[in-house]
């Protein structure tokens, strides 16, 4: 049985700010990044390509170590992974504030990602488990995102603010107070829990994971500016076929797997995390643009540029918070459902804006994008975590990050590789960026049919444990 001392109600908040605090560092990077990319590529005389990097080698080592991150929380403790990540992810923004070159700096972003990696699942996972009863839990993980969403608000603007007073560098010290505060509250508020019965690490299903998204991360980055039947980025796809394949065939056979196959035989877990990586794909990989349609086709300043995709990220933080408690009324699949398709409505009429676009039209699609997204993200997370026992709550959270990292590994590589492939084809960079929106809200409606239709529980569960107390099935199988 998983070892969780008991939460006192008032402390329940306290622990609430700490964990929400701590994602809202890990999102704040994400978007304050984005920001920056105009300033980055000028001063770092980088191309779209390395602008790529920059973003994908933190998300990609999340991405790749999110699974690791979850059982390991589980097996050593959820404090000591959460006060961990904090450690790691402080002093790596650190090093990527004095980077002297875009080699300097995509080292601290790897950095970055393996700190986030321990933080973000450790968050999660103290949040389950102090808030045992389901519809509590929900709500309270709606909570979390929504507070935590802060940090995707605030991004644009305070990285715009920032890089226009300071440059670049600037966008990573802001993390020091923040990773500051966390540690000591950390230590004072939170209980350390963990999982006896957690599996050991599987270090071969570790290995083949890390090389195997980093194939083809690789392939799906460079191949725009290296040709897609190069022999390396031909060699790179079928290196990563290969390896994901016998990551697959490693994990039916361990005795202790860091992904128990077994979890996907329940439907709602497997439909809950395969709808998770089109939100990343089509989230990150559609803002990854926000600033520089602003910047580079409307002429704005990266501050201003930072307020206006303001609208997409508030959303967000403003819905967030409900969309757990519809989702505890409602049910998870009516609510994926109908954030799907808002967020893959509006990123069509992305599709068609211009650079003689005035702002009062833009705007609102950014707003139904955000809207769209905030109905989705938190009802997912707590259909997968539903889906498994409470032991396993850690490895349930490290699988739905993961799947939406995964998501914006190749949102970002593949929607770039859309803009290039369309330059490269004659087209002006603005049609590039349509097309990249409108290929993003084109599999953001078809996810949206999709779990329509299958984001429901299987009629057998697929846990060799007891069950896990449930939110009604009212509330689970709309």
């Amino acid at each position: 049985m998983t070892s969780v001392p008991p939460v006192a109600a008032p402390n329940r908040a306290l622990l609430l700010t700490v964990t929400c605090l701590g994602q809202f560092m890990v999102l704040l990077d994400n978007t304050i990044v984005g920001a920056a990319l105009p300033d980055m590529q000028e001063r770092l005389h980088t191309q779209l390509t390395g602008l790529q990097w920059i973003v994908d080698a933190y998300v990609l080592l999340v991405a790749m170590l999110l699974l690791s991150g979850g059982v390991f929380t589980d097996r050593f403790g959820r404090k000591k992974m959460f006060l961990a990540g904090v450690v790691v992810f402080t002093a790596a923004s650190a090093l990527c504030s004095v980077a002297p070159s875009i080699g300097w700096l995509i080292a601290g972003r790897v950095l970055q990602g393996i700190g986030a990696a321990a933080l973000s699942p450790a968050s999660l996972a103290l949040l389950v488990a102090a808030y045992p009863v389901p519809q509590e839990r929900v709500r309270a993980i709606g909570l979390w995102a929504g507070f935590s969403g802060i940090g995707l608000a605030a991004g644009p603007v305070a990285g715009g603010v920032l890089v226009e007073a300071f440059g670049w560098p600037a966008i990573f010290l802001v993390n020091l107070p923040v990773g500051a505060v966390l540690l000591v509250a950390g230590l004072r508020v939170l209980n350390d829990s963990r999982n006896p019965g957690a599996p050991a690490i599987d270090v071969p299903g570790t290995a083949l994971s890390v090389l195997g998204v980093g194939a083809l991360t690789y392939g799906l980055i460079e191949g725009g500016s290296r040709g897609w039947t190069s022999p390396v980025i031909l060699s790179s796809f079928a290196a990563a076929a290969v390896i994901l394949a016998a990551f697959l065939v490693v994990e039916a056979r361990v005795p202790a797997p860091m992904l128990p196959l077994r979890l996907f035989r329940e439907r709602l877990f497997t439909v809950s995390n395969t709808a998770m990586v089109v939100v990343g794909f089509a989230l990150m990989g559609s803002s990854f643009f926000f600033s520089q349609f602003f910047v580079y086709v409307q002429g704005t300043s990266i501050l201003r540029a930072g307020v206006q995709t303001l609208p997409a990220t508030l959303a967000m933080v403003i819905v967030s918070p409900f969309a757990g408690r519809l989702a505890a009324r409602h049910g998870f699949r009516i609510m994926v459902t109908i954030g799907l398709a808002l967020a893959g409505l509006g990123l069509l009429a992305l599709g068609f804006v211009h650079a003689d676009t005035p702002y009062a039209n833009v705007w609102w699609r950014l707003a139904v994008v955000g809207i769209g997204f905030a109905l989705t993200m938190s009802p997912l997370t707590g259909a997968a975590i539903q889906a498994v026992n409470p032991q396993e709550g850690g490895l349930a959270s490290g699988v739905s990050s993961t799947t939406r990292q995964i998501g914006a590994v190749l949102g970002v590589a593949l929607l770039g590789a859309v803009v290039r492939t369309r330059q490269s084809g004659g087209a002006s960079f603005e049609a590039g960026l349509n097309s990249a929106f409108i290929v993003a809200g084109i599999v953001t409606l078809a996810t949206a049919v999709f779990t329509g239709l299958w984001l429901i529980r299987s009629t057998e569960p697929a846990r060799p444990a007891s069950p896990a107390p449930r939110v009604p099935e009212n509330t689970t199988s709309r």
